[in-house]
C-alpha cells in the first residue's frame, strides 16, 4: 500500500514538473543590451595638483564652495621662492635702462669730445698741410700735426664703438634682469593654485601646515550642474557601440527607478590590464540629485523589437537546438537576446510546444 502511494506521488510530481516545464514560443518585445557598470562624474571635473613643492599655507575655500575660473583656492609657502623673486626685483630695477641713463649721458658727451677734438686736430693738420705745400714750416711740425688728428680720429671712433656697446650691455643686461623677473613671478604665481573651471570644491585632502609636493591631489573640483556617465566596456562588445544608442541606468541610491542615457564618446584605446574600453553617456532622464563617484549598473541598448518570437534561453541548447514536446529535436535560428530570453527567427512557430531540454 505504502509502495503504491509513494509510486503514485512521484508520477504526479513529475507529471506536474513536465507540464511547468513544457511551453509555448510567444510573441514578446525584446531589447538585446550590453550590461556594463560605472561611476559618475561632473563635467570638468579634475584632481587639483601643485606644480611646486612646498607647505601649505593658506585656504581659501572649503568644500562646497563655488567658484570660477582664476579664483584662489591654495597658497603654498616657499620662502626660498619669495626671497629669488625679491632678488630678481631688484635686479631687474637696477639693469633697467632709465636707471642707467647717467652711463649712457657721460658716453655720449665722450664722443662729442672726441668729435669736437677731431674736428679741432684735422683742421689743424690742414692748415699745416698747406702751409708744408707753401715751404712754410718744417716736416717735424706737419708730422706731429698728422699723429694728433691720427690719434683723435681713433678717439672718436673709439668713444663711438663704446657707446654702442655700452648700449648693447646695458640693454641686453635690462632684458635679461626682466626676463628673469617674469621667470620668478610666474613660479611665485605657481605657489598659488587656482581653478580651472567654474564649478564646485567637492573634497579638500589637505589641512594648512601640511607638506604639499607634486605627486598627490590636494582636492577635487568640478561642474555640480553636469554629470556624465563613465563605464568600462568589454573588447568583445566595443564594435556594437556606437555613439547615440540608448542606455538604461539603475542607482543602488534610487530604488527600483530606471533612467536613461545615450552614449556621446567612445574612447579609442583598449586599457590592457582590464580588457575593456572607456565609454561616456550623458542623461536624457537624469536623478534629481547626483554626486561624483556614484556606482550605477546600466544597459546599453544595441538592438530593440517590439513583436519577437520569444522562448527562455535555457530551452535552446547546443546554441541552435530545441525539444518538441514529442521528444523531437529541431534546429532554430536565433536572433536577439537578453539575459532571459532568446528570439526565434526560423524552426519554430507560436503553436509548438517545446520542453526544457534535460541538464
Amino acid at each position: 500500500m505504502r509502495l503504491s502511494i509513494l509510486l503514485f506521488s512521484l508520477l504526479f510530481i513529475f507529471s506536474c514538473k513536465e507540464k511547468t516545464e513544457s511551453i509555448h514560443p510567444e510573441y514578446q518585445s525584446i531589447t538585446e543590451s550590453i550590461y556594463a557598470t560605472g561611476l559618475i562624474k561632473s563635467k570638468d571635473q579634475y584632481q587639483v595638483f601643485s606644480t611646486v613643492s612646498g607647505i601649505l599655507d593658506k585656504i581659501f575655500v572649503q568644500e562646497g564652495s563655488h567658484v570660477k575660473v582664476g579664483d584662489p583656492l591654495f597658497q603654498i609657502s616657499n620662502k626660498t621662492q619669495e626671497l629669488n623673486k625679491e632678488n630678481a626685483e631688484l635686479a631687474a630695477n637696477y639693469a633697467d635702462i632709465t636707471n642707467n641713463l647717467g652711463k649712457i649721458n657721460e658716453a655720449n658727451e665722450f664722443v662729442e669730445l672726441a668729435k669736437n677734438k677731431l674736428k679741432t686736430d684735422s683742421s689743424m693738420y690742414q692748415r699745416q698741410k698747406t702751409l708744408w705745400e707753401s715751404n712754410i714750416g718744417t716736416k717735424v711740425e706737419l708730422e706731429q700735426k698728422e699723429l694728433t688728428y691720427l690719434n683723435a680720429k681713433t678717439s672718436y671712433f673709439s668713444a663711438k664703438e663704446k657707446l654702442t656697446e655700452l648700449k648693447r650691455t646695458l640693454n641686453f643686461n635690462s632684458k635679461q634682469s626682466k626676463k628673469n623677473l617674469a621667470i620668478n613671478t610666474k613660479v611665485s604665481d605657481d605657489f598659488i593654485i587656482r581653478s580651472k573651471v567654474d564649478g564646485i570644491v567637492f573634497n579638500i585632502q589637505k589641512s594648512i601646515g601640511e607638506i604639499i609636493g607634486t605627486q598627490f591631489p590636494i582636492a577635487t573640483v568640478g561642474n555640480s550642474e553636469k554629470y556624465f556617465m563613465e563605464m568600462q566596456v568589454d573588447e568583445n562588445d566595443i564594435f556594437k557601440i556606437h555613439e547615440n544608442l540608448k542606455v538604461y541606468v539603475t542607482f543602488d541610491s534610487y530604488k527600483n527607478q530606471v533612467f536613461e542615457a545615450k552614449v556621446s564618446k567612445i574612447n579609442p584605446y583598449m586599457n590592457e590590464k582590464s580588457k575593456s574600453f572607456l565609454i561616456e553617456a550623458e542623461f536624457t532622464k537624469s536623478p534629481p540629485n547626483l554626486f561624483p563617484n556614484l556606482t550605477f549598473e546600466a544597459n546599453i541598448v544595441i538592438q530593440e523589437k517590439s513583436k519577437a518570437l520569444l522562448i527562455p534561453r535555457t530551452y535552446v541548447f547546443e546554441d541552435s537546438f530545441v525539444i518538441k514536446a514529442n521528444d523531437e529535436k529541431v534546429r532554430v535560428k536565433t536572433g536577439l537576446n537578453d539575459f532571459q530570453k532568446i528570439e526565434i527567427l526560423s524552426g519554430l512557430s507560436s503553436t509548438d510546444e517545446i520542453k526544457k531540454p534535460l541538464k
